[in-house]
């Protein structure tokens, strides 16, 4: 802890890549297996993620959460997006079989619910500010200025805000909703020359999709 502590000090590209770099590790490793281990590895990174997401609080000033009506607005028009076209554009592999807590762990179990909530805070609270001071504050400013720090939020890069978008998009199996998200959110920094209402907004289309995943059974989405 004391190393960590150090190195996000020292360094202002380490603590903004760092935590999303180990973050990204666990999702590899968590798998997709018709078991309960995807299931603890959830539960394992959303721990890990919020562990570090307080130590980086000192050092990442950017990281505050923002309320707007430009937040809201967008979170809730990418979750319809995102639903919306999925079955409207190409994948670029099959898609593996979708995991249901209620087929792993019995329907309607004390177990399933339990991992259904944790995924669903996890992808509200944990991964916005994990994604959103990796890409929006790191990435797009980094494209453009080594010294990222010094770029204001509110400067348009037209080459970085596509690569950026685009970079994120591939990080999702649903590509062109992740890219058309990606500029969505870097359209709000922009706008607001700060990241906090992106991670409101991101928080939001995570929350409503999870509430779509298990209100409609479509778990692919997880």
């Amino acid at each position: 802890m004391f190393f960590l502590k150090k190195k996000f000090e020292g360094s202002p590209v380490y603590v903004r890549v760092a935590p999303f770099a180990i973050f990204l590790a666990l999702t590899f490793c968590q798998g997709s297996s018709q078991t309960a281990r995807p299931f603890v590895f959830y539960l394992l990174k959303t721990v890990v993620g919020a562990w570090i997401l307080w130590e980086m609080r000192p050092y990442v000033a950017e990281m505050k959460w923002a309320f707007s009506l430009d937040a809201v607005v967008v979170g809730i028009a990418v979750c319809v997006m995102w639903i919306g076209i999925d079955n409207w554009y190409p994948k670029f592999s099959k898609a593996e079989a979708p995991l249901n807590p209620h087929v792993i762990f019995g329907q309607n179990s004390a177990t399933a619910w339990f991992f259904i909530m944790v995924h669903l805070l996890g992808s509200t609270f944990v991964v916005p500010p994990l994604e959103e001071v990796f890409y929006r504050s790191f990435l797009y400013r980094y494209f453009v200025k080594i010294d990222f720090q010094a770029m204001p939020f509110s400067r348009f890069h037209p080459l970085s805000f596509v690569v950026t978008s685009t970079l994120f998009g591939f990080e999702h199996y649903q590509w062109l909703s992740g890219i058309l998200c990606g500029m969505a959110f870097q359209a709000i920094v922009i706008r607001k020359n700060r990241i906090g209402d992106v991670i409101t907004a991101h928080a939001i289309t995570n929350f409503l999709l999870g509430v779509w995943v298990f209100w409609k059974g479509a778990w692919s989405f997880w």
